[in-house]
């Protein structure tokens, strides 16, 4: 049977392009894309991305070449992702809520030849490009130089502004394109599709490079995961940029959905496409959730159909996931890392799991799961003897990953993949546990865990806990300094409106009466908003910087010298503390 020869065919290389053209075979007339008061059918979004990747090989953009976008979840946005690779060229969607420094870095990084970028965002646009034409940002160099990018501006499709920065606008290149354009046939499954930054770092750049061949599978595994049926209408809540809509850019076109675009992500333009298309099903980071919830009452519409959410990026607190399912939506808990092409987990929901409590099906569904079936296998490891942990769900270690949806590695970065990819596994960076049924559940982040006293622990854990107090909108848990026991945790907590009456110790005595002493915070402070990243995810490193300035007062004889001192400086470091924590607050 060995001289059984491959043929054009038995086998094809895989690439998701092939999801768009079975779309606007078998789905012709349906619609794909609705943007306000634009619909395409997916006929025409088809021959709109032919029209682009003509143009752009026109514009001398050839295999392997990098196109970066900067852009909201707008249908140029949407079409990129099949025009793009159509043209043979790699996708870079940057996220829109970077500093214009960390967009030139990227953009110097990945030596982008086009740069698309959105109208509303043209300023911080202009600023990265001019920081780019400084070369390394100020350092003099005589070769080296980077490569400035042709620039096209997107505007809106039903509001065109003129707005121009130079000759080439978006939809002048999708009118010039040839819509009879044949694609750039992909010859192997291993090359590069798309170039996604986990970070904008001026010192450390981490460019992650997906295939063809691990898009592809990742995007069925997650549909079969997720259980989506045919012609779901999608709400396009999370930012394509983030590991590009953890492939449903791709899906969509996949089971023939449509895609519902928004600009912003606010309650009111959720709430109302949600309404106003039926909407089945959308992605987004549980921040999202409180957007949700806080809706204000000219904002909200009730919802008469579930709407399915697939969340990720941080675990979801069971309080809210019990007040997000009230308003009309069903959670499915996912876990992944730009690394994995997007989710690599999901909490597949077992029908013996709706006999238990509300509390209790919550406390299951914030689990991160069981690996999608890309993923050859899931475990967690003690990273120093590579022993797996026993399945009890309290044996902790580090989660590790391997198969088709890993990412093809760091671009331009071997130092880095040394460091995530060690005998034949992929290292997240996350501790955790499973369980005795096989699902796994993420507890921290390996550099967040708190070790005081030598106990390990989980800054999720205490943030549940904080979480189910009434007042308490969010919370985030990280380490401080302790004079006694190392480390302790310190609480940063944003209280839900109307709640100025609750006070440090209430918050301290909740987390007694629900955890051990050794894991109840020393330290809470309220703020008015926690630093995030573009995907929702808290910026820890942030918050542990100001939590590095508290002083804890640990009565003891060993330490009442030391305590002494701390009393007479502590109005010092509380003052200097104070604007810090202001600052921080308006992040």
């Amino acid at each position: 049977m060995d001289n059984l020869p491959k043929c054009g065919a038995n086998y094809v290389p895989l690439t998701p392009l092939t999801f768009l053209t079975r779309a606007s075979k078998c789905y012709a007339n349906r619609t794909s894309i609705i943007y306000g008061g634009v619909r395409f059918t997916w006929t025409q979004t088809y021959e709109r991305c032919c029209r682009l990747a003509s143009s752009l090989r026109s514009l001398n953009i050839v295999k392997n070449d990098v196109v970066s976008v900067l852009a909201p979840n707008v249908p140029a946005m949407y079409e990129m992702h099949f025009a793009v690779p159509m043209a043979g060229a790699v996708l870079n969607t940057i996220n829109t809520r970077l500093d214009a420094k960390n967009i030139a870095v990227i953009l110097k990084h990945s030596e982008a030849k086009v740069f698309f970028v959105d109208y509303e965002y043209l300023e911080i646009a202009k600023k990265a490009l001019e920081l780019l034409m400084m070369f390394d940002f100020g350092k003099s160099k005589t070769s080296d130089m980077p490569i400035m990018p042709l620039v096209v501006v997107i505007v809106d499709i039903y509001s065109r502004t003129g707005i121009r920065l130079g000759e080439l606008e978006y939809e002048q290149l999708v009118h010039q394109g040839n819509p009879s354009y044949i694609p750039e046939e992909i010859t192997d499954e291993w090359d590069p599709i798309t170039l996604n930054y986990t970070s904008g770092t001026t010192s450390d750049p981490k460019g992650v490079v997906y295939s063809h061949r691990g898009a592809f599978l990742s995007t069925l595994s997650l549909i079969l995961g997720w259980e989506m049926g045919t012609e779901p209408v999608y709400l396009w809540s999370l930012p394509m940029f983030h590991c590009n809509g953890w492939t449903f850019t791709w899906g969509i076109a996949a089971r023939g959905g449509t895609n519902i675009c928004i600009r912003n992500t606010t309650a009111q333009e959720m709430y109302t496409n949600i309404v106003s298309h039926n909407v089945t099903h959308m992605c987004c980071a549980p921040i999202v959730f409180n957007i949700l919830l806080e809706a204000k009452p000219h904002e909200y519409r009730t919802i008469t159909t579930r709407v399915q959410i697939l969340t990720g990026g941080a675990p979801p607190p069971v309080p809210l996931l019990e007040k997000i399912e009230r308003l009309g939506f069903h959670v499915v808990h996912a876990y992944g890392l730009t690394e994995a092409t997007g989710p690599a987990l999901v909490c597949e929901w077992q029908e013996k799991w709706n006999k238990l409590p509300s509390e209790n099906q919550a406390k299951l569904k914030a689990r991160q799961g069981v690996g999608i079936l890309t993923l050859a296998d899931v475990d967690v490891k003690i990273f120093k003897n590579m022993h797996s942990v026993p399945r009890d769900g309290k044996s902790i270690g580090e989660v590790c990953l391997r198969g088709s949806s890993i990412m093809k590695g760091y671009f331009k970065n071997e130092k880095a993949n040394s460091e995530v990819f060690k005998n034949g596994w992929f290292f997240t960076g996350d501790v955790g546990v499973i369980h005795q049924d096989g699902y796994l559940e993420i507890k921290d982040r390996r550099k967040d865990v708190i070790i005081s006293g030598g106990e390990n622990i989980s800054s999720i854990e205490v943030e549940n806990v904080i979480m189910r107090h009434k007042n308490v909108l969010e919370a985030s848990v990280v380490v401080m300094p302790h004079p006694r026991w190392g480390e302790s945790p310190c609480a940063f907590v944003i209280l839900t409106k109307n709640s100025s009456q609750v006070k440090e110790v209430d918050i301290i005595a909740h987390c007694r009466s629900n955890l051990p002493g050794f894991m109840v915070p020393k330290k809470v402070k309220f703020v008015e908003e926690l630093p995030k990243t573009g995907t929702g995810k808290v910026q820890k490193h942030h918050l542990r910087a100001v939590a590095k300035t508290f002083v804890v007062l640990e009565k003891s004889n060993e330490t009442s010298k030391k305590t002494s001192q701390v009393n007479k400086e502590k109005p010092r470091y509380y003052e200097q503390t104070r604007e810090k924590i202001l600052a921080l607050s308006r992040l």
